[in-house]
This record gives C-alpha cells, structure tokens and sequence, in this order.
C-alpha cells in the first residue's frame, strides 16, 4: 500500500490498515525513524466503548435511593 504525503507532511492510513489495527479519528499514534522507514503504530489499547454504559442507567439507581430515604423519612 502506499500513500502520497501533503503539503504539510501529513499522510493518510489507508482505510484496511485503520479498521485492522481499530485507529479512530482522533487517536493518537506513535511515529518513530526505523532504519531507513518510518514506522507507525496506535498508542495503547483503548477499551471498546459499546456496551460499556449498558443496563440501569446511574440516575435511575439515585432516584430509587431518594424514594427509598423520603420513605424512611415519613415513617419517623
């Protein structure tokens, strides 16, 4: 694969190589001189953010505490 690099020294990952090694826009990658190439490749592994804030909702489990403080409260 090759890629042309811009006026101002960019390059573009071609897209097999991004959804290969899961680089995002906005991810950082580490760029050093290897020999006589340059070698690229993403900084650390991100954790997949689907599923992460799946199920009740945090706001739902405050609001049910609250109901169940008022409650103990009446009954005093």
């Amino acid at each position: 694969m090759t890629s042309r690099v811009g006026p101002k020294g960019q390059i573009v990952i071609p897209q097999q190589l991004r959804r290969q090694l899961d680089i995002k826009p906005g991810d950082e990658v580490e760029v050093w001189l290897d020999g006589d190439h340059v070698s690229v490749r993403p900084v650390g592994n991100r954790p997949p953010l689907r599923g992460r804030f799946a199920g009740e909702s945090f706001t739902a489990e405050l609001e049910q505490q609250r109901a169940q403080d008022r409650v103990r409260e009446n009954q005093r």
